[in-house]
């Protein structure tokens, strides 16, 4: 019996993961988590994925240990661990955008993890940490490169190096996280903040989650070329076309000290 549920809400599938009591995640696990990655990935339907947890105070603590030690000493163990690598990298490639709802702890694999996410969303019992060189290793899945990108390098070394853990707050302020979400249920809040982004046109959302990371991986002038060259197929999508006709006629209706919402 697997550890991951996929349900789906209109536009947004979210992906659960229960492993009690810590949420450890095993190579099994994260093969696991590989077949329905790809599933939503075919999924035409489906804007958003959002990654969350079924056990209270835990997102995923980190990789599993007892996996690591097989690894390490060369014996078997059931998945795939490749499958990790693969997964990770999959959030950036595939169409939807994917998002990292954490309410507990996530610690080194399950914090690298999260740093793969297009967005990621913190609630009021986060706990982020990397745990690996207390135990002799270093962030294996990722870690060190998408932090020092997202926080810069000095803020990267220190957390990494020191294992100190950061609340809700000190990750959005760093900008590991992009939004604080109350307890209220969390999953709830999270969903409601994600409707109007999940809503919007597809081939808009993939072709701005596209420009984004791979400008990031180019020198700006080749950056900006990637960018050009993802909007002038929108510009005469019938889509565009027809929303872009009703912002105007917004905008003609309403008065100029009005916000228009679009």
């Amino acid at each position: 019996m697997g550890h991951w549920r996929l349900e789906r809400r209109d536009r947004i599938a979210m992906a659960t993961f229960s492993a009690p009591p810590r949420n450890f995640m095993t190579f099994a696990d994260m093969t696991e988590l590989e077949g329905l990655v790809e599933e939503v990935a075919q999924d035409d339907a489906i804007t958003v994925l959002v990654l969350a947890s079924d056990v209270a105070g835990w997102f995923v603590a980190h990789g599993d240990l007892e996996d690591l030690l097989k690894l390490g000493r060369g014996e078997a163990f059931d998945g795939d661990a490749l499958s990790w690598p693969r997964t990770l990298a999959r959030f950036g490639s595939m169409p939807q955008i994917v998002v990292a709802a954490i309410n507990g702890q996530a610690g080194g694999g399950g914090l690298e993890m999260t740093l793969a996410c297009t967005l990621r969303v913190v609630g009021p019992r986060a706990r982020l940490t990397f745990v690996e060189v207390a135990i002799g290793l270093i962030p294996g899945g990722g870690g060190t490169q998408r932090l020092p990108r997202l926080i810069g390098p000095g803020r990267a070394a220190e957390l990494i190096l020191s294992g100190r853990a950061i609340g809700a707050e000190e990750a959005v302020r760093l900008g590991i996280a992009e939004r604080f979400v109350p307890d209220e249920p969390f999953r709830d809040g999270v969903l409601r903040w994600l409707e109007p982004i999940a809503a919007r046109p597809a081939a808009s959302l993939i072709a701005a989650k596209r420009a984004i990371l791979d400008g990031l991986a180019l020198p700006l002038d080749e950056g900006l070329a990637v960018e050009a060259s993802l909007v002038a197929p929108l510009l005469a999508a019938p889509i565009a076309l027809e929303l872009q006709e009703e912002a105007i006629a917004r905008y003609r209706e309403t008065p100029p000290d009005e916000v228009v919402a679009l």
